[in-house]
């Protein structure tokens, strides 16, 4: 049946009809939009709308997460994560609904139900799937999708960005709680992980032969954004590699499971349980920035692409800023 409603200036028209996606469109006068919607109308009567429209009855939103499993999901980095994200799409009712019956009310159904378990970050990053898989459909599958129904609803609001980073009393308690029977790595990988701003990941990924003691560099052919960079040493970082050991291809021959696990172990024993070894990331940023680099030359050892995200992985001590002042004022004032 059609509904006809004012819009502002304009009219809306919109046709239902069961099988069938809804489908609307506006016009300057409210004959217009009648018309539009008396033809559609006859239309879907007499069999005459494409037949993608035709089968929107009888393809379901599974049905596409599951093809976009198959052949989009095994082409991204976090392919492992992707997957287990479209599961939990999967085991919700919205995926057995029809594309005839999708709305922006299913998708903030979905929404309502997942905030009730878990937060509000882990949705976005749900509905950025699902929104991404019904415009690859749409527009390359040939897919009857109607417009993107997860634009419609409002998202979770992002969590705010942490704030935490290694304070001198935490680092201590690390360094005491790093015993010559634990994990050989850890304090390596950790002062590395402070010196150079490296992920986990690619601090695991890092191999000798992309690390230049003599140009004092490390080279990141694969990083988590796609793009490859090249990390400036420090002393220390240099220091730290002289020291390790080559055993192995990889600067440390060692599993990510292996890490994370050593990694809880050792902020349980030195009673920082709360700290994160992204935390570290976090730590580095702000260090370079209170050492007097500018954005583009922290972005560059970073290899963050926005600056806005950077901002979130910077937190500058207030002391440390006044001390800076204070330095200026006495330069500016010598006498």
């Amino acid at each position: 049946m059609a509904t006809i409603r004012k819009r502002g200036s304009s009219w809306q028209a919109q046709v239902r009809r069961e099988g069938y996606p809804a489908i609307s469109k506006s016009f300057s006068t409210k004959a217009d939009a009648l018309s539009w919607a008396r033809d559609k109308e006859r239309a879907i009567e007499r069999a005459e709308l494409p037949v993608g429209l035709r089968q929107a009855g009888s393809i379901t939103v599974g049905d596409l997460l599951k093809r976009y499993e198959e052949s989009i999901t095994p082409s991204k980095r976090g392919a492992r994560f992707e997957r287990s994200r479209i599961r939990t799409l999967l085991g919700h009712q919205l995926a057995q609904a029809s594309l005839a019956k999708l709305s922006p009310a299913l998708v903030a159904r979905y929404r309502d139900d997942r905030l009730a378990t878990v937060s509000g970050d882990s949705v976005r990053r749900e509905l950025t799937i699902l929104r991404h898989c019904l415009t690859v459909a749409k527009r390359e599958w040939d897919a009857p999708v109607p417009s993107s129904p997860v634009l419609s609803i409002t998202l979770p609001e992002p969590s705010k960005a942490r704030d935490q980073r290694l304070e001198a009393e935490a680092n201590q308690k690390l360094r005491a709680a790093i015993g010559s029977a634990h994990a050989w790595y850890l304090r390596p990988l950790i002062d590395l992980a402070i010196e150079t701003g490296m992920r986990r990941g690619e601090l695991l990924a890092l191999v000798w032969s992309h690390v230049s003691l003599e140009r004092r560099t490390a080279h990141l052919p694969i990083t988590k954004n796609g793009h490859a960079r090249t990390v400036a040493l420090t002393p220390k970082a240099i220091e730290v590699l002289r020291g390790l050991p080559r055993t192995d291809a990889r600067v440390f021959p060692v599993s990510g499971n292996a890490v994370r696990l050593a990694w809880e172990r050792l902020r349980g024993r030195a009673g920082v349980p709360g700290l994160r070894f992204h935390d570290l990331r976090h730590e580095t940023v702000s260090r370079f920035f209170e050492a007097g680099l500018s954005v583009p030359e922290v972005a560059l050892l970073s290899g963050h692409r926005d600056t806005r995200m950077l901002m979130r992985y910077t937190h500058l001590r207030p002391e440390a800023i006044a001390e800076k002042l204070a330095r200026a004022a006495a330069e500016a004032n010598p006498g």
